[in-house]
């Protein structure tokens, strides 16, 4: 009851004032049930933000896992409020003025798209939409036979990297072979390749090298699509030195989040070793983020590995998910 008489004279009597933070846990010796119904209706009624912060994680574990359940959030203390309203209070405006435009071929990608079905797209799809948004990609070809896979090869010049197409985590299955350097290797690995279960067919592109980097997109239904970036390879999930921002992305979102990134040093380039084009990192967040906007099927995308250097980087793995639903949003 005192409690719901501070925050209506927070709420009415005091101008100066533009929210509240409620701080309310308890000893374990009685139930704050009552409390946190009356802050979750005061939440919903008042004009004024509040921020809850409740935190008897323990004793009161039951009544917060039921303010939960009504929709609400909470801070289990002050510290992690106060992190995210810093974190709130240091996001620059976006400046329009400031944004360069990048020139997609919007018709190219809905061509893509339209055609597609559910699911994963194939390797044609996939490179088609990396051209169509202007993302740098490896050269590339698919043999379906032994002879088309020596010709491909011979054709980009050895060395050449050979990918088995169907399954999809190919590094686990041994469906990758490196720096593959004759005709005759070409064969033994494509013949070992199409035994693989579900394999359908082998890419071949030539031999790159650089720094891996990761670039991706998932859709989540809440908040739309998150663009993801971070050290490549094996490393995204080894390292889990991942960054995350929403669609639209801003080139300015896009390097504060490859700048946070714990590899950054690297990118940038340490101890002799050469970094890798910033810029083109960039671009290649800020084209991804357009892609998505305009084509909202896709649900996930991964670009792993990306293989950076100073002179440009270049996607040589591709995975992209597309899901049509009647209620997908825009």
């Amino acid at each position: 009851e005192q409690l719901g008489t501070i925050i209506d004279y927070c709420e009415h009597a005091f101008e100066e004032i533009d929210g509240m933070i409620v701080i309310f846990g308890s000893p374990g010796l009685f139930s704050v049930h009552d409390v946190y119904l009356l802050l979750h209706e005061k939440m919903r009624t008042c004009r004024k933000p509040i921020f809850p912060v409740l935190p008897s994680v323990i004793n009161g574990k039951d009544e917060i896992e039921e303010f939960l359940s009504c929709g609400r959030i909470n801070f289990p203390d002050e510290v992690s409020l106060g992190t995210s309203l810093a974190r709130v209070y240091h996001t620059p405006l976006f400046n329009a003025e400031d944004e360069v435009i990048w020139e997609l071929d919007e018709s190219g990608i809905r061509t893509v798209i339209d055609a597609a079905g559910n699911g994963y797209l194939s390797p044609a799809e996939a490179q088609a939409l990396l051209d169509a948004a202007g993302i740098p990609r490896a050269n590339e070809g698919v043999a379906e036979t032994k002879v088309d896979a020596v010709l491909i090869a011979e054709e980009f010049g050895f060395p050449v990297v050979m990918k088995v197409i169907g399954p999809l985590h190919k590094s686990d299955i041994g469906g990758v072979a490196l720096d593959v350097r004759d005709p005759a290797r070409v064969s033994v690995e494509f013949e070992r390749m199409m035994q693989l279960e579900g394999a359908k067919s082998v890419m071949i592109q030539p031999m790159l090298t650089g720094t891996e980097l990761f670039a991706g997109a998932k859709l989540e239904k809440k908040f739309g699509h998150l663009i993801l970036c971070g050290m490549g390879g094996i490393f995204v999930e080894a390292v889990k030195d991942v960054k995350a921002g929403l669609a639209p992305l801003s080139a300015g979102e896009a390097a504060h989040m490859i700048k946070s990134l714990k590899g950054y040093p690297v990118l940038e380039g340490t101890r002799g070793q050469e970094g890798i084009d910033l810029q083109a990192y960039i671009d290649i967040l800020v084209r991804l983020s357009q892609l998505v906007t305009l084509a909202p099927e896709i649900t996930e995308m991964d670009l792993n590995p990306l293989l950076g250097t100073m002179d440009g980087i270049m996607a040589v793995d591709v995975r992209i998910r597309v899901e049509k639903q009647q209620d997908q949003e825009p």
